[in-house]
Order: structure tokens, then C-alpha cells, then sequence
């Protein structure tokens, strides 16, 4: 109201989305919401700050399907590609923060328990040795280095590193084999198409 400009990541859509939701959940239909939205015009703090207020009570709500959920700046009238490295590793974040705690005997690391036994510590144990690189979940975009590691490095904030990963996957990135026979069929469905229906851009 102040500017009219769209704002995101503030408190008051998160109410309305806990309430729509419950609304949803009663009815017993499926609801869309949420996302990684932000009004930032680069994939900054402010980008993330307002993504991750609007992902987090996304998920927190049960929203059954989240649209805009990565690449979305400027209110959705731009998007990123650097933003789009950055959501997706949230989403992945989410996800794993959806599947909650694993109560399983590896999840709760019985047998480190039953070998180690009190008063001693679990780092060289078998069931350490056997999870830690996957126990937790590991950012792809986050630096957790050491600040001395980190400026060796190159001293490279979110953003650079999100656009050296999107860089290298589309260069290296591959077209699935397509048949032939359906690839031409495609294709002329599509000179079919644009010839039938004039660009409105022209």
C-alpha cells in the first residue's frame, strides 16, 4: 500500500497462507501457494531473506504444490539464473527438512551407542565413518569453510558460486535422445502451429 509495489517475505501472507491452507485441509481439496518469491532485484540478502520467509511457511502450511519456486525476482517479473542454483538448493533443503526425523536404528545411531557406550565419543566409531558424509544435508551454494580457505578460494559470495554452477551445467549439459521419427513430428507440429497462429510480438 505504501508504494505499490508487491512485497514478500513479510509476516501477513504468511497468515493468510496458514489459514488458506487450513481452509484447503478441511474441504479436502489441494492448495497452491507459495514458493521461493521475493521483490529483490538480484539474488542478494534481501532476495533471500524474503525466498526463504515465503518457502519455509510454504512448507510449514502442507502446501500440496508450490509454484514459483525457483528463479523468481523482482516479484516475479524477472527471473535468475543464479537465483534459480540458490532455490533449488533451499528446496533441497526443504525437502529433506520435510522427510523429519529418521527414527530408524541407522537414524538414531543404536549400534554407535551399543559400541561406543557412555563416556567416550562417536567420531571413530563404525557408524560414523559410515553416515557422515551423508548424514547431514551439504549446500551446494554455501561456503562453510574457514575465512582463511574461503579467501583462498577466490572470496566468492553466493551469488558468484551460484553463477559458476549454472555456468558449468550448461556447458556440460547433454539433449536426451530424442527418436527420430517423433523429433520431425514435433518439429512440424510446431512450424504448424506458428504458421497458424501469427507471433503478436511482430
Amino acid at each position: 500500500m505504501q508504494s505499490g509495489a508487491p512485497t514478500f517475505g513479510t509476516p501477513e501472507p504468511s497468515l493468510v497462507l496458514y489459514g488458506a491452507a487450513q481452509l484447503a485441509r478441511r474441504i479436502g481439496v489441494p492448495f497452491r501457494s507459495g514458493g521461493s518469491l521475493c521483490g529483490a532485484k538480484l539474488p542478494n540478502a534481501q532476495a533471500a531473506h524474503e525466498s526463504s520467509q515465503t518457502l519455509l511457511p510454504t512448507v510449514l502450511a502442507g502446501v500440496n504444490f508450490a509454484l514459483h519456486s525457483a528463479g523468481w525476482l523482482e516479484g516475479g517479473l524477472v527471473s535468475s539464473y543464479e537465483k534459480f542454483i540458490i532455490d533449488a538448493d533451499q528446496c533441497a533443503m526443504m525437502q529433506k527438512f520435510s522427510a523429519g526425523v529418521d527414527l530408524s536404528e541407522n537414524g538414531q545411531a543404536l549400534d554407535a551407542m551399543r559400541e561406543v557406550g557412555p563416556g567416550s565419543h562417536y567420531l571413530g566409531c563404525a557408524h560414523t565413518q559410515a553416515n557422515f558424509e551423508t548424514a547431514f544435508f551439504r549446500s551446494n551454494v554455501a561456503d562453510n569453510n574457514s575465512y582463511e580457505q574461503w579467501e583462498a578460494e577466490g572470496s566468492q559470495d553466493t551469488a558468484q558460486i551460484a553463477n559458476g554452477i549454472y555456468k558449468r551445467m550448461l556447458q556440460e549439459y547433454q539433449a536426451p535422445e530424442i527418436d527420430p521419427g517423433v523429433d520431425e513430428s514435433l518439429l512440424a507440429f510446431v512450424a504448424q502451429r506458428k504458421e497458424a497462429l501469427p507471433d503478436s510480438f511482430e
